[in-house]
């Protein structure tokens, strides 16, 4: 199964995400053709080569007939900026393409036949398409079916986020820089792209966004802007501020982690394949780039077929200074955010204290929302965690009729290489009942059902 890894350490914009995945081997006669097929005036694309944190990575540039101000750091950030000449890897609300001028040294190897600079006729008049419009555009387009959706899907988002932002509805947000003619083919590119690559399935880091305020067409917004606010809140996306002052997460970025529902967690035993980075167009002092991994899963590649298997998460942390209510309280909340198992084990810690291990299990999409309820909701300052496989028996539930009464039991099979034996297991809760019922005890309600069960198996 071909799956993709996002690290997101610095951020994500479209035009990053773009780099990442034509350097991982997209298809970039195929992202030429298809942003040709739009038939839209006013732009030309550059794939290049560019050096960043000493390291070779892939730039994806829309370059624009009308200036933007997407390179304008007075325009971005009015006021003094602590890096002083510096320029920086951010971007602007929606996606930043332009690089200063002394960095065009760069870019080379542009793409062939793809440079059509043409004048644009309707005096900003990209700044002013609705979803409907870009839908449009996209569905013209000659990309795949599936390219397609998956860009109307990023811009739907976007532009649901945009509405609540602004109090406006669907049909009556325009999207000024986000319908702009760069966001268009940063986005379809990025649908383009993730379609070429044949890719199963997504995991990603959490994001990672800066902090401050940035200017844009609606006035100076405070970081991270309205938009990413809302995508991030809407899809449940976990982000974290780091030092950067500046925008990491442009609503486009957060729009394509949202449309590709990625599971957030560490990167799965796997086989690796191809690592692709695409390049921010501004250099902060922590160069900002989007990598991504392109991989085979491999767990339980070696567990024979008729096993049933899938991938888990134990999380640890010792307690030595918690009260019982406290721990009891945690637990029901770890099992009502959906861990699989929780339990407690006595330790004894240094000074020779008393303690408890608390154990959970969890599925790998669990780890970070369960990790925050622990270290908010227990004494922990701390905790570690591990992949694990497992192997789980075949498992079905069905009600048996007996001498006391309708009891429900659970059927679990061992996998053929195993003796395919089963073994027959009363719920609890069924047992319960019918020994209040019968006006029995539980473990004579128990021997009972049992015995039937075996008998007539």
């Amino acid at each position: 199964m071909n799956c993709l890894y996002l690290d997101l350490q610095s951020g994500i914009s479209g035009d990053m995400f773009v780099a990442s995945l034509l350097d991982l081997g997209a298809d970039k006669k195929l992202v030429e053709k298809v942003l040709n097929s739009i038939n839209l005036d006013g732009f030309s694309i550059n794939i290049s080569r560019v050096n960043k944190a000493n390291l070779d990575m892939c730039d994806f540039k829309v370059k624009l007939a009308v200036d933007n101000h997407d390179s304008d750091m007075d325009y971005l950030f009015p006021k003094p900026h602590k890096h002083g000449n510096h320029h920086h890897d951010l971007h602007d609300e929606h996606d930043h393409h332009e690089h200063h001028r002394h960095d065009e040294h760069h870019f080379h190897d542009h793409l062939p036949d793809h440079e059509h600079h043409h004048e644009h006729t309707h005096d900003h008049h990209h700044l002013h398409r609705n979803l409907e419009d870009v839908i449009t555009i996209i569905n013209k387009s000659c990309a795949s079916e599936k390219a397609k959706t998956l860009a109307v899907k990023i811009f739907t988002i976007i532009a649901k986020a945009e509405a609540k932002a602004h109090g406006k509805s669907l049909e009556e947000v325009h999207f000024h820089e986000v319908g702009a003619l760069d966001s268009i083919a940063d986005i379809l590119a990025a649908a383009v792209c993730f379609d070429s690559l044949n890719i199963d399935k997504v995991y990603s880091s959490p994001l990672a966004e800066g902090y401050g305020e940035i200017n844009c067409c609606h006035g100076i917004l405070p970081i991270p802007v309205p938009a990413v606010c809302n995508i991030l809140a809407e899809h449940e996306i976990p982000m974290h501020q780091t030092d950067t002052q500046g925008e990491l997460i442009t609503p486009t970025g957060a729009a394509i982690v949202a449309a590709l529902n990625p599971t957030f967690a560490p990167i799965p035993q796997g086989i690796m394949l191809k690592t692709g980075y695409g390049a921010g167009k501004r250099a902060y002092e922590k160069p900002s780039f989007v990598r991504s991994v392109l991989f085979k899963e491999t767990l339980g590649q070696n567990v024979p077929a008729s096993f049933s298997n899938d991938k888990i998460i134990k999380i640890e942390c010792n307690i030595d200074d918690s009260t019982g209510e406290l721990l009891g309280y945690l637990m029901e909340k770890l099992q009502q955010a959906g861990a699989l198992d929780v339990s407690y084990k006595s330790v004894y810690m240094k000074k020779n204290r008393p303690a408890y291990e608390l154990n959970v299990i969890c599925s790998p999409d669990k780890l970070l929302s369960l990790s925050a309820i622990i270290l908010t909701e227990s004494t922990s300052i701390g905790l570690r965690y591990t992949t694990m496989k497992r192997i789980i028996l075949q498992r079905e539930s069905f009600e048996y009729e007996t001498s006391l009464g309708k009891v429900t039991a659970k059927r679990c099979t061992l996998p053929s290489a195993l003796g395919g034996q089963y073994f027959i297991y009363p719920e609890y809760e069924s047992l319960k009942e019918i020994a209040k019922q019968n006006n029995l005890t539980l473990k004579e309600t128990d021997a009972i059902i049992r015995g039937e069960l075996y008998a007539k198996r």
